[in-house]
């Protein structure tokens, strides 16, 4: 199946940085990521219930809503998740940005709000370059 071995290659190659990643495998890794954490949201919520909300008329300190933002088991599994899963994918959209025969570099424009992304998002959809690439 290809969002399977997407997905492990994902988790394989956690820290490298070298290589490229192809169209196909980076999209189908996107969307193995996406079903993953929504299986996994989905089941955290019926075990230990929605998460609280915090809304605009909610008069509370600034360290009170970390407080309230932590004190749901979903929330703390979704950060966690968060946190494993943020260095393979900076990896791997280096390795992308390699495979199109762009620098690893450009992943800093992710840090310039929506043109950056944009950026990003184009050089990910782009085709794979073979000839003539550094990388």
């Amino acid at each position: 199946m290809v969002i399977v071995n997407a997905v492990k290659e994902f988790f394989t190659r956690y820290v490298d940085f070298k290589g490229r990643t192809s169209r196909a495998t980076y999209w189908w890794t996107i969307l193995g990521l996406f079903i993953l954490g929504f299986i996994i949201g989905f089941v955290s919520s019926l075990i230990f219930g929605a998460a609280p909300t915090i809304n605009a008329n909610t008069n509370i300190e600034a360290g009170e809503a970390l407080k309230i933002y932590f004190s749901s088991a979903t929330n703390v599994i979704s950060f966690i998740i968060s946190l494993i899963t943020i260095i393979p994918g900076i990896a791997m959209s280096i390795r992308r940005l390699h495979d199109i025969n762009k620098s690893g570099w450009f992943y800093l424009l992710s840090f310039i709000p929506f043109i950056g992304q944009i950026i990003l998002l184009v050089f990910y959809c782009m085709p794979t370059v073979d000839e003539g690439n550094n990388y």
